[in-house]
Order: structure tokens, then sequence, then C-alpha cells
């Protein structure tokens, strides 16, 4: 196949999506298909000229033989090519609707929402990334069902976290300083907890919004709990592996994930997990190997991790279960299969 994946730039933006992004390029290049990458310039998904020039003159360049998928980040960007992207039956990729977004401003947010409901029917597929996801764009965007693909996040081959080892129970939080991720409930649930031994770092990258980033860093230092907490900024590779080793507990208050790659990742490596159930990312987590909250309980979410923390005890029958339920999950060479065989019958 002669495939073209449109997607915001940089394309080695550390984020789930676009690691989900990367391993299905790579995927199927190794399976012998032509893959070719356009990172669109502009501001997306709340699109500037730029954006919008950019998905104009991307779309002109595509050969006539490619499958063309956008990145659902992407996609707002295209409003004004509703036609033209039915007419060359364009995929969808995506990872959640933008619109869901937390803390848009209410005029953004309707906006977006209203490119979607229009963009969202005119693709020929819309490849999502969890059930909770597909159900979202059918039953909330009238998509029809047989148009939508559910392929899930793959996993590699990890060693188990081998945890701190120490009195203080270090927790880890992956995931961008963005609004959706809930960082600010996850510090405030924790600053209720001023009795017990713990340290958080939180891994992501605070350059996407740095206003929310810089009040985050505010919040703990108003809490008075900013000596117990890092913010890593954005971490890969070694690095982020060597904070996976010595976390002893994962927590993230998200208010929404379109699957929920970081809890994932630690399951997979059989650390116990503390969540709210936003989107997709409750979904992943076995009752016997974490907790999981509604999204924005701060109260709810700091009684569970009260739990945990106290107990070295039950973080270990935790984690064995988190371990079991993580190796049950699919890698990305089978995901990368099945993200190819819904392009070839699209």
């Amino acid at each position: 196949m002669h495939i073209t994946l449109l997607v915001p730039a940089p394309f080695d933006t550390v984020s789930g999506g676009y690691e989900y992004d990367r391993r299905m390029v790579a995927g199927l290049r190794a399976a012998g298909h032509d893959v070719n990458v356009l990172e669109l310039a502009g501001s997306h998904p709340l699109t500037d000229a730029v954006a919008t020039e950019a998905a104009r003159a991307a779309w002109a360049t595509l050969p006539a033989d490619t499958c063309p998928v956008i990145d659902g980040l992407a996609l707002p960007a295209f409003a004004a090519l509703g036609n033209e992207l039915a007419a060359r039956g364009a995929v969808g990729l995506i990872h959640h609707p933008t619109s869901l977004e937390t803390g848009l401003a209410a005029t953004d947010q309707t906006n977006l929402d209203a490119i979607e409901r229009h963009l969202f029917q005119r693709l020929a597929r819309a490849i999502v990334t969890s059930a909770p996801t597909a159900e979202q764009l059918a039953c909330n965007f009238g998509v029809r069902r047989d148009r939508i693909a559910v392929v899930v996040p793959g996993t590699e081959n990890v060693p188990r976290s081998a945890g701190s080892g120490g009195a203080v129970c270090h927790v880890l939080s992956v995931g961008t300083l963005l609004p959706r991720k809930g960082h600010d409930v996850l510090l405030r649930a924790l600053a209720r907890l001023f009795d017990l031994n713990w340290h958080l770092t939180i891994a992501g990258a605070a350059d996407r919004d740095k206003v929310h980033a810089d009040g985050l860093a505010a919040l703990a230092e108003e809490l008075e709990i900013a000596d117990r907490v890092d913010f890593a900024g954005e971490v890969a590779g070694p690095a982020l592996e060597a904070l996976w080793q010595r976390a002893d507990l994962f927590a993230l208050a998200t208010h929404f994930e379109g699957y929920g790659m970081a809890v994932a990742e630690a399951l997979k490596r059989g650390l116990p997990v503390a969540v709210t159930a936003g989107g997709a990312a409750g979904a992943l987590v076995p009752v016997e190997g974490g907790v999981v909250c509604p999204p924005g309980d701060m109260e709810g979410l700091s009684k569970a991790m009260r739990r945990l923390i106290f107990s070295p005890t039950l973080r270990r029958d935790m984690a064995a279960a988190a371990w079991q339920a993580g190796q049950a999950l699919p890698s990305w060479e089978s995901q990368c299969r099945a993200f190819a065989d819904v392009l070839d019958t699209k």
C-alpha cells in the first residue's frame, strides 16, 4: 500500500498519540508498505492561517495512488476540505475528539465540535484507539459504526519495575502538563496525605501550555508540597525507564484519555495504579491491580491513595495483579498488522 500520514509538526513530539503514530509508521514500513509522513506547520487543533494553508498545500501534493491518513489533532485544519476528504476516501486516526479537551474556552469547544461533526462523517474510515472512543464517535458524533475500527496501542516487553526499596513511596505520573491530564487534582489529592511518606514525580512536557504548567508549580508551593514534587519535564528513553523502575505507584488523575498509554505502560511493568476513569483510562485497570475514581474526584482519589501509600503489602498484592494484566496487553507488531488490515479493507 501507499500511505500518507498527515500530522502536526513536529513528528518527534513526546506524547502517547505521537508515539502511536510513530509506531504505526515504523511497523507499516517494516511490513513493506510505502509510508510518507507530512508534517503540518501552524497551530493545531485550534488552527491558525498557517495551519489551514499547510493542510491545503499538503493535500494538493498527495499522489493519486496514496491512502491519506489524517491524525485527529490535524483534522480541524482540513475544515474547508470536507468534500475533498470524502472524494479521496480519507482515513482519520482519532486518538480522541479534540473538542473534548479539558480547559478549552466555550467558543473554541463549540467550534471544534462543529468541525469534527462535519469531518468525521466524511471520512471513509475512522481508526480509533479504544472502544470507548468508538462509542463517542458513534453516539455523540453520528459516525456510522461500520466506518469505525478500533486498533488499540501495543506495548513493548519491558522489565518489571523494581520499586524504590525505601520507606518513601515514590509516585510517578506521566503526562503532558495540560488541563486534561488533571495533575492539579493529583497534587490536591496528595497534599491531604501530609502524614504519609510519599514523593511525586511528574514526567511531562511543560511547553504545550506554559500558563497551566506554571500554575501547577505555583499550586505545589501553595499546598506546601513543593519539596515533595519533582516536575521532571519531557523525559524519554533510558531516563524515563529509570523513573519507571524506581516507582512504587503510578497515578494519573486524567479527565479524558482516548486510551491511556501511560496506564498500559504502568501495568506492563507491574506497577499498581491509581487513576480516574476519564475516557478509556479506567477500563484498562483490573480490580485487583489498582483503584479507579471518577474524574475530578480529588477526595476519593486521596482516600484510595492513602491505603496504597500506607501499605507496602497492599501495593505488592496489587503489583502482582497489575503485572499479570500487563502481560496480556497486545504487542506493537500485532497492532501494526491490525492497522494495515483496516487500511487494506477501507
